[in-house]
């Protein structure tokens, strides 16, 4: 499976942010969804995750209550919905696709990504 990130882009610390992640291929409905980000000079970290019919979602502390993931199978889709944004989440934003949910928030379950999108929250 191909994935195409869009959605970054600058906004101001409290403002929000919707990325989505197209998919290509016609097994889109088979893996979990995942969006990692990595900002300068730190590691690549996980955000969230959706299972594959996109009943669960996962986050990160940092980001749950603000952030949200959902997905759309039939548009091959996945989305990231991100609000009230501070400058602690600048950074280029990754999503993902892999087979084990039960390990949702690790990077090596993941075996497809796509090239990233880049978000800049300015204070």
């Amino acid at each position: 499976v191909q994935l195409q990130a869009s959605g970054g882009g600058a906004v101001q610390a409290g403002g929000s942010l919707n990325l989505s992640c197209a998919a290509s291929g016609r097994t889109f409905s088979r893996y979990m969804m995942g969006w990692f980000r990595q900002a300068p000079g730190k590691e690549r970290e996980f955000v969230g995750a959706v299972d594959r019919s996109g009943g669960r979602a996962y986050y990160t502390v940092a980001v749950k209550g603000r952030f949200t993931i959902s997905r759309d199978n039939g548009k091959k889709t996945v989305y990231l919905h991100m609000n009230s944004l501070s400058s602690e989440d600048t950074a280029v934003y990754y999503c993902a696709a892999g087979l084990s949910v039960e390990a949702a928030d690790q990077f090596w379950a993941y075996g497809y990504w796509g090239q990233g999108t880049q978000v800049t929250v300015s204070s």
